[in-house]
């Protein structure tokens, strides 16, 4: 019901009816502002509880801390011990190529099952993987083997995000599924290959474990990468990994939790 008042049509502008018509001949003309506080009296926009304002000193600023970080699976540490986090579930398609050892790239998938992602490895190896399958299952935030070029479609969804592992040797054929929104697809070389130059290419992110002086001079030339890096790449510690996203380079050491270590051993370069 209308306030008191005010016509049924609504709230008048600049003192004419809502109607339209002129105010009749004894009826006073109400303002905007006198109609609202009637309108308030009368129950429509109750007014809340009055609570005084926070105010942060600007000196105090600094000391403000938020807990504010990436999301992702953490794949080790930096160079200052900082938690190293790769987001490998992505509402866009995300490429990444990993010229190392399949010791890091199963903790990689290991971790990745952990944050809820059903993890789809193609491998020409699945006794190397069956031990992980074990210990995960098949299923929701799972892991499932498949022979090369037999992975099946996914059906990734932002509720169901998956990882494909390629790890099909030195020459990996084109896979029958792509990189595609919530499927991140990690393809696993073990050395450089000729195939390297275009995955890298058409890679967002790459990663490099120790490799020869050669193999370094040749990832530097495709990576553009600075001269410390490459010289440092053939003395790469094991389960040490250096990333590169665009310009972007960390170097990262990924350490095994207990349970990862009984899976699967110590980090290694060699498998």
């Amino acid at each position: 019901m209308p306030a008191s008042g005010a016509p049924a049509s609504g709230v008048p502008v600049s003192g004419v009816p809502a109607s339209g018509g002129s105010a009749r001949p004894g009826e006073p003309v109400t303002s905007v502002a006198a109609r609202a506080r009637q309108r308030i009296r009368s129950g429509f926009g109750l007014i809340g509880p009055r609570h005084p304002r926070h105010a942060l000193p600007l000196e105090s600023l600094p000391e403000l801390g938020l807990p504010i970080g990436d999301d992702g699976v953490v794949i080790g540490v930096d160079a200052e011990s900082r938690p190293a986090v790769l987001g490998v579930n992505r509402p866009t398609p995300y490429d990444m190529v990993f010229i190392g050892g399949l010791w890091t790239a199963q903790v990689i998938a290991l971790r990745a099952a952990a944050t809820g992602a059903r993890v789809a490895v193609e491998t020409g190896r699945a006794g190397a993987w069956a031990q992980l399958v074990q210990a995960l299952g098949v299923g929701q935030s799972g892991m499932a083997v498949h022979d090369v070029g037999r992975v099946p479609p996914q059906g990734a969804s932002a509720g169901s995000p998956v990882l494909v592992v390629r790890d099909c040797g030195m020459r990996p054929p084109r896979g029958r599924v792509a990189s595609a929104p919530w499927q991140s697809v990690l393809t696993v070389l073990p050395y450089l290959s000729p195939v390297a130059p275009r995955l890298v290419r058409q890679a967002r992110l790459v990663g490099v474990q120790r490799v020869s002086p050669d193999e370094a001079a040749q990832i530097g030339r495709h990576l553009g990468l600075p001269g410390a890096d490459v010289e440092s790449l053939p003395t790469l510690a094991d389960g040490v990994t250096l990333w590169c996203a665009d310009r972007d380079r960390q170097y990262v050491m990924t350490q095994a939790t207990d349970a990862e270590t009984g899976l699967l051993g110590t980090a290694r370069r060699m498998d």
